[in-house]
C-alpha cells in the first residue's frame, strides 16, 4: 500500500527555525527584571530577592502536578503574583512585559536560521501546512513569532504553555494531530531534539526529521537513530526534498 502524503509538517522553533542563545541564569536578565518589577511599583530588596521570588512562585504553581511530568506550567501567574506579593495590581499585560523584560536581557543571538522564509513559502505553496509544536513560554514567543513574521507564515502554532502539556509528552503531538484533522503518518515532526522533538513524535506514530544544530542537546549525536532523516544543521533544501517526494 502506498503511504499517504505528507499533509503538514510539524516544527519546532529553537534551534531549528530560530537560531537563539539565552542564559536564565545570568545576574544581567535578573537585574533587568528587578528594575523592571521596581519601576512599576514592586520593590524588591535586590535582583537576588527577585530570583527567589520567581522560583517561589513556580514552584506553587506547580503545586498539585507533581505526578505529571509532562505538565507545562504558564510564567505568567508566577509574575502576577511577584507583582501581586509587592502591592501592584496583578494585570496580565504587566505580567507579560515583565517576561519580555527578563526574555530580553537573558537573549545574546536572535535569528532566525537562513532560508527559513522560502522553506516556509516552498511548503505553502505546495499544500503542505506548516505547524508549529514548541515547548516555549508564550509571553515571550507570541511576541518573538510577531517579530519575525513567523506568526503570518506558519498556519498553526502550539505553545506547550498554552497547553498545559509540553514534549516528548504525547498529548502534545496528539492534540496538533486533531487541530489538523489528521493522522500520523500525514505529517512529519522537525526538530533538532532528538528526545523531546523525534522521540516525542515517535511515540505517536509521526516520523522525524532530525537537525543537529549548535543548540542540540549536548548528548545528541549528529544522526538520530529514530529518525527518518538527519542533517547536519538546519537543512532546509533537504527536509523539502525528503517531504515533497512523497507526493
Amino acid at each position: 500500500m502506498m503511504a499517504k502524503r505528507y499533509e503538514a509538517v510539524f516544527f519546532d522553533l529553537y534551534g531549528t527555525l530560530i537560531d537563539i542563545r539565552t542564559d536564565e541564569e545570568s545576574p544581567r536578565a535578573w537585574n533587568a527584571l528587578y528594575e523592571a518589577l521596581r519601576d512599576a511599583g514592586a520593590e524588591y530588596a535586590d535582583a537576588d530577592g527577585v530570583k527567589r521570588a520567581f522560583n517561589e512562585g513556580l514552584a506553587r504553581v506547580l503545586e498539585g502536578h507533581g505526578s505529571d511530568q509532562w505538565y507545562e506550567p504558564d510564567y505568567i501567574p508566577v509574575y502576577q503574583r511577584m507583582l501581586a506579593d509587592r502591592g501592584v495590581a496583578a494585570d496580565e499585560n504587566l505580567a507579560r512585559d515583565m517576561g519580555r523584560v527578563f526574555r530580553r536581557a537573558s537573549t545574546s543571538l536572535f535569528r532566525l536560521y537562513p532560508g527559513v522564509m522560502v522553506m516556509l513559502d516552498t511548503l505553502k505553496r505546495e499544500g503542505v501546512r506548516a505547524v508549529l509544536v514548541s515547548n516555549a513560554q508564550s509571553c515571550f514567543t507570541r511576541p518573538e513569532l510577531a517579530l519575525l513574521g513567523l506568526d503570518k507564515a506558519l498556519d498553526d502554532i502550539l505553545i506547550s504553555s498554552e497547553e498545559s502539556v509540553r514534549k516528548p509528552g504525547a498529548a502534545l503531538f496528539e492534540h496538533a494531530l486533531r487541530r489538523e484533522g489528521l493522522t500520523a503518518d500525514q505529517v512529519v515532526m522537525v526538530g533538532n531534539d532528538s528526545v523531546n522533538d523525534i522521540g516525542g513524535a515517535k511515540s505517536v506514530g509521526i516520523g522525524g526529521i532530525y537537525f543537529n544544530t549548535e543548540i542540540s542537546p549536548s548528548g545528541d549525536t549528529l544522526t538520530c537513530d529514530d529518525a527518518l532523516l538527519s542533517c547536519r544543521g538546519a537543512d532546509y533544501d533537504a527536509m523539502l526534498e525528503f517531504v515533497l517526494r512523497r507526493r
